[in-house]
């Protein structure tokens, strides 16, 4: 038993991180691989799992926050550490004194972060993010020619790279992957004519990666398969060599035997059709436990077995229905993970919540204790 103040935790195994990012960086070929650690790491600890990835062939990390990079630097990370959408100018004295790289698109906010770094009498590195048809952040293809005319006019600004971001990499028989690589390419093309290409020019993600789409980036970002998760459904052929890093655990720490008619939880909106045994859990929604799983099909591992989740989750305590078990307290409960022969996936519990893997892991609570094994 995990001697903690609380029977429910998060184990992360820092072996399968290693695994993992020696199975991406193989398939990385020439390329870099920069590990993205934002978001706590996918849930998982930024710096435990950027020390590991790094320790295992990775050579850069990517942050969504520039707090996040902070994060990293405090913790005495020297690699180098990519921020990857705009930050706020609040932000860009911390950034240079951080020395990240920076990723840049819009005028006035290159403009602005060059008057800091002239300021401050330094140098920043910079990455110019393009839109190649995600249409969420960078500058769009029109434009981007001028970015980087704006970047390198500017002496307390260094590009040092060019990049975009896929929309659909993970739907292997989406045709916007390939319009995507195209429009990049040219892109790029239109750089190296100009003798203005940067040290880094980088497009694959995850998903790419495991589907080798790397012929033209000198930089894997890779995020959730670093962790062992599928990026979607449609690839779990592609991440069979992963992984799952994230075993998510509880305590039985109440047991009743209820009658065939009884309800249960708020509302009791879930009434029993025969006598069974019902298991209190001590963990809910605010350690990221969705509240509707108990209408959508939500299992729990007990004993090696499948247990339907019953009632709505509460904000600190879930029921799970253990029929005719022998269930006592203290018995080990697996959420997302492996018990005997029997696996609970991100993945599986996302397609009950009609939602995607990454959501599962990172909203995992930071009440939730983290255990780290094969430090």
């Amino acid at each position: 038993m995990v001697d903690l103040n609380r029977w429910a935790w998060v184990e992360i195994d820092l072996a399968a991180i290693r695994h993992n990012t020696a199975v991406l960086v193989r398939r990385a070929g020439r390329a870099q691989l920069w590990a993205t650690v934002k978001a706590n790491g996918y849930g998982h600890g930024a710096i435990e799992t950027a020390r590991a990835a790094l320790d295992s062939g990775a050579q850069g990390l990517c942050v969504a926050l520039a707090d996040e990079a902070h994060q990293l630097r405090t913790a005495k990370i020297s690699a180098p550490i990519l921020v990857v959408s705009e930050q706020p100018p609040v932000a860009f004295e911390q950034m240079l004194g951080d020395k990240v790289v920076a990723t840049l698109y819009n005028e006035t906010t290159i403009a602005e972060y060059a008057a800091t770094a002239a300021r401050l009498k330094t140098v920043g590195t910079v990455h110019l993010k393009v839109d190649t048809g995600m249409h969420r952040v960078g500058a769009p293809l029109e434009a981007a020619m001028a970015r980087v005319d704006q970047i390198a006019s500017l002496p307390s600004l260094k590009l040092d790279g060019v990049y975009t971001h896929f929309a659909a990499a993970d739907l292997p028989q989406h045709d916007e992957t390939a319009k995507q690589m195209r429009r990049f390419a040219e892109f790029v093309a239109e750089l190296e004519r100009r003798s203005l290409r940067p040290k880094h020019v980088h497009i694959s993600n995850s998903a790419a990666t495991l589907r080798d789409l790397t012929g033209q980036t000198d930089i894997v970002r890779v995020g959730v398969a670093l962790y062992g998760i599928s990026p979607s459904a449609e690839m779990q052929a592609d991440a069979i060599e992963l992984r799952p890093a994230l075993t998510w655990r509880a305590r039985v720490s109440h047991v009743q035997r209820l009658a065939a008619g009884e309800g249960i939880s708020y509302g009791l909106r879930h009434r029993l059709e025969r006598e069974s045994t019902i298991a209190t859990l001590p963990l809910g929604y605010a350690d990221g436990v969705s509240r509707r799983l108990w209408k959508s099909g939500g299992e729990v591992l007990i004993a090696g077995r499948r247990c339907p989740i019953v009632g709505v989750v509460t904000m600190d305590q879930m029921m799970v229905d253990c029929g005719d078990m022998k269930t006592k307290i203290g018995d080990d409960a697996v959420l997302l993970g492996r018990q005997q022969d029997q696996t609970i996936s991100a993945n599986d519990i996302a397609a009950k919540l009609d939602t995607i893997g990454y959501e599962i892991v990172c909203a995992i609570s930071s009440r939730v204790p983290r255990v780290y094994l094969n430090r």
